[in-house]
């Protein structure tokens, strides 16, 4: 019944069919007689039977439950096989009867010619429909592929049925490409692409070029730069490999392009010999670092994974994620436990661990935007600080094995609450792990939580690095966000320089270095060299095909605007409060020679810190961090401090 009301529903396309099957047997016999055919005797039989085994046949076969304008070539196959199984019922037929006056070779020819007409019809279709919608909307974009490869080719074929891009052209580095045409598509050399853009309207650049070395790709797209065309990316190799390039695939630029230097790579064996088979927990889980971190570890395989946040959307969030990437068999089988709780509240982290019995612990709860801390002060360095201590006491008296720290560059010489806070956590762990640690202890009855001569059996160390690119509190969804609405790119100042790095080399990096932790190492990463963050808006802007506004270019597309420093924010970030850095195992990873307080000392001012926090009082935690907190200062005086330096280095 349901093919029979697909015919019903598709009367046309029945009617369209028939007509040229019957048209299909007049030319067979036409040919066959070489004249123009009128039908007699016998003859009208050949012409009846086509109707009536075709079309049981062409409805068998769900011809008419598909739309003709959607026709692609799993339509045109079907329709092969259905006229192929009607073609030999209707030579069979012929052969068996042999009708008077109808030849033979008309049962072959009548098929081969049904095939050609049918087919012809449906492409017609396709063809015409396309055309409706294209004069319908705006005029696609007109696009070159940067890459004629396995991607590039891949690409070119889901772009055809695109109406929002038309491809004109490939550009590859291979000169035996050069001149070449892939499906009549023409390959040209990098150097011709300011030609492309002018003379045929190109406005956007397609990279599909996934292996090539970041020195070359950051050529190319410093050259790319210059033409003022959208640049665009396609996804890994993996992506590609797995066969998934679609026109949707196409995106704005890695993060790793805007880096400007190959990542940090990872040691794996490291990482999963240090956390596979063991119970991990991380805390932050939800934010930016904590739930990268969380994706990495269930990758290497723990035997159960705690997420703790105080947030509940956030840790939700992050739950949710890792449970349907498990379910989906993206991330191996791991046990997930979601927490919900602060890190300052000890009786309930005292009860996580002795109830989980984590063995390893990585700290990533922090309150870390500049100017929400330094207007928010005690509850920012609260968190910070307090959260800490509680949380690295809680992992001393549960003999958790490793706690490691999730610090920022911004503790070195800090300029703001944020910076300040987070040194004074380092310096937590530091007074921890070094002599009389274990002293931390002697308000608690645990001491099997200490090691020989009563030193912590805990290792704590800390690991420091800079702007996390695509985190929440990035510049680059900020600047992003900001190109998509016309501009003005905000910046704070034009001397402001970064290191940068991406999420997953910062997760990477701290289950390495945790790997490598002896107690009370500080680590850091070498970055490669800092960039100047109106250098990277230009580039942002430029590489999304639009041009600076500025004085130079009054008629540019997006402009630039220096918006003055933010509270607490400093020019230039450092990693190294000390000089000197020691080498790791990691050639890319150093520690940090940093000096701080001994645990007796420490613990004291801890007292009078969290008391000062819990009584709201300001000027008391702000006195406190100025005091332990080497080299901090106001951001204004060491900003200003900065800049008369940078004068006088160039004049």
């Amino acid at each position: 019944m349901s093919r029979l009301a697909a015919v019903v529903g598709q009367p046309m396309s029945v009617l369209a069919d028939l007509l040229l099957l019957v048209l299909a047997t007049w030319l067979a016999f036409s040919l066959r007689y070489e004249i123009l055919h009128w039908p007699f005797a016998l003859q009208w039989l050949a012409y009846g039977l086509v109707p009536a085994i075709a079309l049981p046949v062409f409805v068998a076969f769900g011809l008419y439950r598909s739309i003709h304008r959607h026709t692609g070539l799993a339509s045109l196959l079907t329709l092969a096989k259905a006229v192929a199984v009607y073609g030999a019922i209707y030579l069979a037929v012929l052969l068996y009867f042999r009708f008077d006056d109808v030849p033979r070779t008309v049962g072959v020819m009548q098929p081969m010619l049904a095939l050609l007409l049918t087919a012809g019809l449906r492409a017609l279709v396709r063809a015409s429909f396309a055309r409706g919608r294209r004069r319908a909307r705006v005029a696609p974009q007109k696009v070159l592929i940067y890459g004629a490869g396995s991607a590039g080719t891949r690409l070119l074929a889901s772009l055809r049925h695109s109406l929002e891009m038309q491809v004109v052209g490939f550009v590859d580095d291979d000169r035996r490409l050069q001149g070449r045409l892939v499906d009549g598509v023409p390959i040209h050399a990098l150097a011709v692409v300011p030609d492309l853009v002018e003379r045929k309207g190109v406005g956007a650049v397609l990279l599909a070029i996934p292996s090539l070395g970041r020195a070359r790709r950051n050529e190319i797209l410093e050259a790319l730069r210059a033409t003022g065309v959208h640049v665009r990316t396609l996804p890994g190799l993996q992506d590609i490999a797995l066969g998934r390039v679609q026109a949707s695939d196409v995106r704005e630029l890695d993060i790793e392009d805007l880096l400007g230097r190959d990542p940090v790579q990872p040691r794996l064996a490291l990482m999963t010999r240090h956390t596979a088979g063991k119970v991990v927990l991380v805390t932050g889980a939800g934010g930016s670092i904590g739930a990268e971190l969380s994706r990495q570890l269930c990758a290497l395989q723990p035997k159960m994974l705690v997420l703790l946040d105080q947030s509940e959307f956030a840790l939700y969030s992050i739950h949710h994620e890792l449970e349907a990437r498990i379910a989906q068999g993206g991330l191996p089988p791991v046990e997930l436990v979601p927490v919900l709780g602060s890190v300052r509240d000890e009786a309930h982290l005292r009860a996580l661990f002795t109830r989980r019995r984590p063995h390893i612990v990585y700290h990533a709860a922090a309150y870390k935007h500049v100017p929400l801390v330094e207007s928010n002060v005690v509850e920012g360095a609260s968190n910070n600080v307090v959260g800490t201590w509680v949380a690295a006491r809680s992992a001393l008296a549960a003999g958790v094995s490793e706690f490691v720290l999730v610090s920022t560059d911004k503790a070195v010489r800090p300029t703001n609450v944020m910076g300040a806070s987070k040194r004074l956590a380092e310096m937590v762990l530091q007074a921890l792990a070094g002599p009389g640690g274990g002293g931390a202890l002697t308000s608690v009855a645990d001491t099997d939580a200490l090691g020989p001569a009563g030193a912590p059996a805990t290792r704590f160390s800390a690991v420091r690095f800079g702007n996390v690119l695509g985190s929440s509190g990035s510049v680059v969804p900020l600047f992003r966000q900001q190109i998509r609405n016309g501009g003005p790119v905000t910046v704070t100042h034009p001397e402001v320089t970064r290191f940068f790095m991406t999420i997953p080399e910062a997760a990477q990096l701290v289950v390495q270095a945790g790997a490598m932790a002896r107690g009370g190492e500080v680590f850091v990463l070498d970055m490669g060299q800092p960039v100047r963050i109106i250098d990277l808006a230009r580039r942002m802007i430029e590489l999304q095909g639009f041009s600076v506004r500025d004085a130079e270019h009054p008629a540019g597309d997006i402009e630039i605007v220096i918006t003055g420093l933010r509270p607490g924010e400093k020019l230039y970030e450092e990693l190294l409060i000390g000089d000197d850095p020691q080498p790791t195992d990691h050639p890319r990873i150093m520690k940090a020679r940093e000096g701080f307080l001994r645990w007796a000392e420490l613990e004291r001012r801890l007292i009078e810190f969290r008391a000062a926090a819990e009584r709201g009082d300001d000027e008391a935690v702000l006195g406190l961090l100025r005091t332990l907190v080497e080299g901090y200062a106001p951001a204004v005086e060491r900003n200003e401090a900065s800049i008369r330096a940078a004068s006088v280095a160039r004049s």
